[in-house]
């Protein structure tokens, strides 16, 4: 998530506080922006509990880059204790990096060493457990927002230990959708056959993970008490509440230097644009590189357990509200035997219906639909053979496309 906003504002511009200046009659091109090779960026914490840890680490990209993300790969990363414990973290691909529940002691204090493959060794500072009480309660709504009717999503938690002053929230979505249409069977190159349950293609599941930094303080209050902290909002129109919408709230505890970090980042990533946003500034983390100090490094690196909550919501619990197909314009087409009459196949059988569907000229549906089509349902007497089929274009009736077709194991 960090990368992302980071790569989106390009934040080889915020390392140095002065290179915002760009002077309206001479361009100015600061060191940050053609520097050959990016700086680290460190994502994640160290959990101390028995969930795992996951690392993320990534490079900037130069502004005049058209690369989204450069995943730093084949690095050595691993958590180390004061006392001299050693835990090492598993490349998992991408530039991410894990191990299972630590279960750390919480009398010592734990950093995260890093050596990437230039032989260049970064660290973060020893930092002391600092654990997320429990998520007291996800919340929601459906007033709208900016007269924009749907679904908001709220936590509320506090610490009855008064410890926790500074909260981030991240969540992760999923949800149920279907097909425009179901198809009852498929092509095998040759022979129109019945789909068995395992080969269901009309209902799906899909996920998505928050892209913003989600704060929260109960520094200046009375009582360390977050009550209905914004975490996102859904529209009324958006698939994700077709049927069930699940989402997994995790709730982390910072300090207040951690905060602040966060807090940067958030003001000058994602707010720049306007003329009243934030000024690009740099962001000071809690992670340099020894065998450089002089060199920039992004990211926080905070030591504590998390705590998790997960809701889930149904059309049934809304208004009644529609949502956009993501694939507008779905059509049915009659597919019979003999086929259409444009085309010279023969009489008699279900291998020219299915040639039909999978080599049909495409000037016949010039403009209409793209090839090969999905058979959706037989047309004939109930007890007798079909004499055709109904047919449609794969993204009406596979959800594959774009979700999986098995069930995550959480959802009811």
């Amino acid at each position: 998530m960090l990368s992302s906003l980071i790569m989106k504002k390009s934040i080889t511009l915020l390392l140095l506080a002065a290179i915002a200046a760009i002077s309206c009659r001479k361009p100015y091109d600061p060191p940050a922006i053609t520097k050959p090779n990016g700086y680290l960026v460190v994502e994640g914490t160290i959990n101390s509990g028995a969930d795992s840890t996951f690392i993320k680490l990534s490079r900037t990209i130069n502004i005049s880059s058209n690369a989204q993300i450069s995943s730093e790969l084949h690095a050595v990363v691993s958590v180390q204790g004061d006392q001299g414990t050693f835990y090492p973290l598993t490349e998992m691909g991408n530039g991410k990096y894990s191990c299972a529940g630590l279960n750390l002691d919480n009398a010592h204090q734990y950093r995260l060493s890093i050596k990437t493959t230039d032989n260049k060794q970064y660290q973060s500072a020893y930092m002391t457990e600092l654990n997320s009480p429990a998520i007291d309660s996800v919340s929601w709504d459906t007033k709208g927002a900016l007269n924009v009717p749907g679904v908001n999503i709220y936590v509320n938690t506090h610490d009855p230990s008064g410890k926790v002053l500074y909260y981030r929230w991240t969540y992760n979505e999923t949800w149920a959708f279907h097909a425009s249409f179901s198809s009852c069977c498929y092509t095998n190159g040759d022979t129109i056959l019945p789909r068995n349950a395992k080969m269901d293609i009309t209902d799906c599941w899909q996920s998505d993970t928050s892209s913003n930094i989600i704060l929260g303080s109960s520094a200046k209050l009375s009582k360390d008490v977050i009550l209905k902290a914004p975490v996102t909002q859904v529209v009324s129109t958006a698939e994700k509440l077709e049927t069930t919408y699940s989402i997994l709230v995790t709730q982390y505890a910072l300090t207040a230097d951690g905060y602040n970090f966060y807090k940067n980042v958030r003001l000058t990533s994602q707010g720049l644009g306007g003329i009243f946003d934030a000024e690009p500034s740099q962001i000071n983390g809690n992670i340099t590189c020894v065998s450089n100090p002089a060199e920039p490094v992004i990211g926080y690196i905070g030591v504590g357990a998390t705590t998790k909550q997960r809701i889930f919501i149904t059309t049934a619990q809304l208004p009644s509200w529609a949502a956009i197909p993501f694939y507008p314009g779905c059509t049915i087409f009659m597919i019979g035997v003999p086929p259409h009459e444009c085309c010279s196949y023969g009489v008699g059988g279900f291998n020219e219906v299915d040639e039909y569907i999978n080599y049909l000229s495409s000037s016949f549906f010039k403009g209409t639909t793209s090839l090969p089509l999905v058979p959706v349902a037989p047309i004939g007497l109930p007890g007798q053979p079909p004499t055709g089929y109904t047919a449609t274009e794969r993204q009406c009736a596979d959800c594959t496309l774009r979700g999986t077709n098995k069930k995550p194991a959480f959802f009811p």
